[in-house]
């Protein structure tokens, strides 16, 4: 008989033990997606989950090709040491000429484009990434998820850098559904309006030999220009937003006249 009751008393203990694991781990597992962005309350919000995902490495590789010139890597650079910064960048060139007196040639012609190309191929695995990160966490949270990865498109825009995600999600739960077919993901971004000055000073270079910065900037305010000639030969165009402090930085070689010219 005392067996008997010691082994009842072992599997009400069990019992608890596995009821007291249970209520924690629903509710650990609850804390943990109410911190996760997109999964605050009772609806997921996935568009919130991908940029809170995306934002960074977005905003970094921004940052990276506005200080090189709009890419992340060039081999057809200058490369310099501001002394403010420390460590030598390479500073691509958007409008060059190897040739002394003749004007300089766009090297990004289409520049908008280039630049939604470069951030693309630079995010491209991450964006993915972050897509798969989401299944997992629709899942985590109890849906039944049916999914398929298009890939995804930038568009550069005034004020604004747009991933627009194509993609095809299907998610039931408590015997609902529902379906999406994009996610559009906005990061607020003056990138697109740097660039933009940044293809007028080339463009003017390109046919003037010259960019008037001082006179630029008393129509558009916003902008701070700053323009570093080394040795007569090659300019460094710096483009800040006055509103964000994004930078675009790039380089300029047009009508060099020699210095050894008696």
């Amino acid at each position: 008989m005392k067996n008997k009751k010691a082994q009842t008393t072992l599997f009400i203990i069990a019992a608890i033990l596995i009821a007291v694991v249970l209520g924690v781990f629903i509710i650990f597992r609850g804390e943990i997606l109410q911190n996760i962005p997109g999964f605050e309350g009772d609806k997921a919000n996935p568009d919130l989950f991908l940029k809170e995902k995306l934002r960074p490495n977005i905003e970094k590789t921004i940052d990276t090709m506005g200080l090189q010139g709009g890419y992340m890597s060039n081999p057809f650079n200058f490369t310099f040491t501001f002394s403010s910064e420390g460590n030598p960048t390479d500073i691509s060139y958007l409008c060059y000429t190897q040739m002394n007196y003749l004007p300089c040639v766009s090297q990004e012609p289409m520049l908008i484009n280039h630049l939604e190309s470069e951030i693309k191929n630079e995010i491209a695995v991450e964006v993915e990434n972050g897509f798969n990160d989401l299944l997992v966490a629709f899942e985590d949270d109890g849906y039944v998820v049916d999914a398929k990865y298009n890939g995804f498109n930038v568009k550069l825009e005034k004020g604004r850098v747009l991933i627009d995600i194509d993609c095809d999600l299907k998610l039931t739960k408590n015997d609902e559904s529902t379906q999406y077919n994009n996610f559009k993901i906005i990061i607020l971004s003056k990138f697109y309006d740097l660039a933009l000055v940044a293809q007028e000073i080339a463009s003017q270079e390109a046919k003037y030999c010259n960019f008037e910065y001082i006179g630029y900037q008393l129509i558009y305010p916003e902008f701070s220009i700053d323009q570093f000639r080394m040795d007569n030969s090659v300019k460094i165009y710096t483009i800040k937003s006055k509103k964000t402090g994004e930078v675009f930085r790039f380089a300029v070689r047009s009508c060099v006249i020699p210095t050894n010219i008696i």
